[in-house]
């Protein structure tokens, strides 16, 4: 049972340090687009609310049967269509907000949000 929790905190340590280093969504040197980026909401629910955005390159997203899919950490995953944003993509680049879940000591990543750049 004490490997097992150990097991788990040395996890939830490497998901806060991955966490750390990932690109956010905010671009500092574009402060006007920040309410923007506040604002973002999909049918998952407001894209900023416990996930951070990650910006994707083009090597990194895809449409395949009519349906979005990010790489994420070396593995495909499929962009729920309730998770994509329709409107208008100001930043430019390609987002996707994952949502990390941590079920029975396995990784599981959830899209909440994904905007598509300028492929589409």
């Amino acid at each position: 049972m004490t490997e097992t929790i150990l097991t788990t905190a040395i996890r939830a340590v490497i998901v806060l340090l991955a966490w750390s280093f990932a690109a956010h969504a905010h671009d500092q040197s574009r402060p006007e687009l920040n309410s923007w980026f506040e604002s973002l909401e999909s049918g998952r629910g407001p894209c900023c609310s416990g996930a951070d955005g990650t910006a994707l390159s083009d090597a990194d997203w895809e449409v395949k049967d009519g349906h979005y899919r990010v790489r994420i950490k070396s593995q495909w995953w499929d962009v729920p269509d309730e998770a994509v944003i329709r409107g208008p993509n100001r930043a430019g680049r390609t987002m996707v907000w994952p949502f990390y879940d941590w079920t029975l000591g396995e990784a599981r990543i959830e899209i909440r949000c994904f905007i598509p750049g300028a492929m589409m």
